[in-house]
């Protein structure tokens, strides 16, 4: 935003007791508002005996300053943000193409699956670790205050964004593995996906699909926080009669590599604020990086069973394109489908009923894109550690690649069409 000044133009040279004009400040940006009376924000007056540009120079009184308002925040007055530094925007342009890694990651574990062998090989711990790791970038960024200030002003929209994750995916990952006729270990790891809770990526497609980005760190958070209890005791009531599920261990784990890591990052944020300060800039880049590496390490993985499952050979006297149009025909193609289809449900049904509930339209963007998105890192974790057959966390990591795809092209779409209530939108929860 600029602020531009204007001089009243003189017709003729002033005298020495001639009171000069006063500048106005006028601004074109819609979210700075000023004080009533805007035209006495600052008098210059004249001096005897001094020209008119010393008086201009050095006897500017200012009365009032603009009162500039948060477009997203909580706070009625903010001061002025000074601009990042240049290697701090890289970074948060290079974390932004977190879709673009996990595509080519994919399209590697497709045509080389050795290429993550170093990694694979040290699963599940180099899995539960990662996703430690993950988590503890997210939690270094957290203020417990802060989202205990937030939720107290907004509760509804926030219970609503939990309640919904935690509904419309279950439910409708059970019915496509129904309809589609999933064989059970791959139903489990479709079930289990979308058991799980918001993931992190959804806070970038929010920012970038001109959402309530508030609303959606803090349903994150939150969701992140409820899977403890919530993704091991619904996947043991929707997948219970498929395979054995021990709903018990998969809390434990979740208690351990992702509550516990989240904790210890607002910990630490709170102790070290000045370490954290200088570290924060670099999480989102690692966070993405650790997420697109577990996801293609795990699809690596279990390529070659599901090219085996489908009879294709992936001898080496086939091309890689050959190779991949061979897997892609097969059951992956259908694991694709069942996992577009969850993803899709989730981003429509997310928007249907926020907007049937009277929330705003940046508020129904949140809720879509939250609840369509799901923490794919914690579904391979668990299948990985939690399921004797390797095919279980399938799913999750072929959602790490379509959920992204999905979810940047909304977030994209929804960029370009302004918010149709976004100006009259509240500062605190209200539908």
């Amino acid at each position: 935003m600029s602020l531009y000044s204007r001089l009243s133009p003189f017709t003729s040279p002033p005298k020495t007791n001639q009171r000069i004009s006063r500048v106005i400040l006028t601004t074109k940006a819609p979210t700075i508002s000023f004080p009533p009376k805007p035209t006495n924000l600052l008098t210059i007056t004249a001096v005897h005996g001094k020209p008119r540009w010393e008086n201009l120079l050095y006897t500017a009184k200012p009365r009032t300053l603009p009162i500039i308002r948060a477009v997203n925040g909580n706070s009625e007055h903010s001061p002025v943000t000074p601009a990042k530094p240049s290697w701090e925007n890289f970074l948060a342009t290079a974390a932004s193409l977190y879709p673009l890694y996990v595509i080519v990651g994919w399209f590697v574990a497709c045509v080389k699956p050795s290429t993550f062998a170093w990694f694979v090989s040290r699963g599940p711990t180099s899995y539960s670790l990662a996703l430690g790791l993950i988590m503890l970038a997210m939690g270094l960024t957290l203020e417990f205050k802060d989202m205990i200030r937030l939720f107290l002003q907004r509760p509804l929209s926030i219970l609503f964004g939990c309640v919904a994750q935690y509904t419309i995916m279950p439910a409708s990952a059970f019915a496509i593995s129904k309809i589609l006729g999933l064989s059970p270990s791959l139903s489990v790891g479709l079930i289990l996906l979308g058991c799980c809770p918001g993931g992190t990526a959804s806070n970038v497609v929010t920012l970038i699909a001109r959402g309530d980005v508030p609303l959606s760190i803090i349903v994150t958070a939150c969701t992140t926080l409820g899977a403890v209890l919530l993704t091991p005791f619904l996947t043991k009531i929707l997948a219970g009669t498929l395979v054995p599920v021990d709903a018990i261990q998969l809390s434990i784990s979740t208690l351990q590599v992702v509550v516990a890591p989240i904790l210890l990052g607002a910990y630490i944020q709170s102790a070290f604020p000045a370490v954290v300060k200088i570290v924060t800039p670099f999480t989102p880049l690692f966070a993405v990086l650790a997420s697109s590496l577990l996801a293609c390490s795990v699809f690596s993985e279990n390529i070659v069973l599901l090219n085996s499952m489908v009879g294709a050979s992936l001898t080496s006297d086939l091309s890689p394109l050959r190779q991949a149009q061979a897997i892609l025909s097969g059951e992956l193609g259908v694991v694709m489908l069942a996992v577009a289809l969850l993803h899709y449900v989730g981003f429509f049904v997310g928007y249907i009923s926020a907007t049937i509930c009277g929330f705003k339209e940046p508020q129904r963007r949140s809720i879509s894109i939250e609840v369509g998105m799901q923490n794919s890192s914690l579904g391979v974790v668990l299948a990985t550690s939690h399921f004797s057959s390797p095919m279980v966390a399938v799913p999750p990591a072929v959602s790490a690649v379509v959920m992204n795809v999905m979810g940047s092209s909304l977030g994209f779409l929804w960029r370009y069409k302004n918010p149709s209530d976004s100006e009259s939108s509240p500062k605190i929860d209200d539908k």
